[in-house]
């Protein structure tokens, strides 16, 4: 791709470590909106130096960096992933072809830990439920919800998405799937993450998110 043609929405809070990695190896046509959650280590101006777009966000909430990144996005096609070096912004191509060939109207990407460490049993454990509740819930067999994720910027936004905190990617395949959507995924490797996750990282933050997706799947 010569001209931008996608917008990559990564959410971020105290990434500098891995945001050099990340920004590094975007695909040509591809843009880098960092939209920086109150990150206290320099997080903001490592992005700028590389050309990035960064916005910043008051809201704490991995739903509210997410959605702030869209507002901001201006390329037709909007992705998304995590900022914390645990996925290859060179695989993302993956997501967005089908996006631009009309095959798919949302795909994700489906995460193949390269080892062990890269994602623990009990997280796998529950993305395997919470796949088996959105299949019950929508009819869709994904296999993962994995962070990566792609679709075009005015459709997403006519989803009208309302969570704001780790319930976002969620409501975004509930409400893709209520609307009609093709919706498919695909794997991308998944890797060691950069420091620990700021959803899933803690004992709280993990009861906070089966709190937020319970509630968008019981809507």
């Amino acid at each position: 791709m010569s001209s931008l043609q996608v917008d990559l929405v990564l959410p971020c809070l105290n990434e500098a470590a891995a945001l050099p990695w990340v920004l590094g190896r975007l695909p040509a046509g591809v843009r880098a909106v960092v939209v920086d959650n109150g990150s206290t280590d320099g997080s903001p101006g490592i992005a700028a130096d590389r050309g990035a777009l960064v916005v910043p966000c008051d809201i704490r909430g991995y739903g509210a960096a997410c959605h702030a990144g869209l507002e901001a996005a201006t390329a037709p096609i909007v992705a998304f992933l995590d900022a914390d070096a645990s996925l290859d912004p060179r695989q993302l191509v993956r997501v967005t072809a089908p996006i631009q060939a009309d095959a798919y109207d949302l795909m994700l990407g489906r995460r193949r830990p390269v080892s062990r460490d890269a994602w623990p049993w009990h997280l796998r454990l529950a993305n395997a439920e919470l796949s088996r509740r959105i299949r019950r819930r929508t009819g869709i067999r994904l296999r993962d919800l994995g962070p990566m994720r792609a679709a075009r910027r005015e459709a997403l936004l006519a989803l009208a998405l309302t969570d704001r905190r780790s319930g976002y990617p969620l409501e975004t395949v509930v409400k893709a799937a209520d609307a009609g959507w093709r919706i498919a995924e695909v794997d991308v490797d998944y890797l060691p993450r950069s420091g620990r996750s700021k959803v899933t990282g803690t004992p709280l933050g993990a009861a906070r998110a089966v709190k937020d997706m319970t509630k968008v799947l019981s809507a």
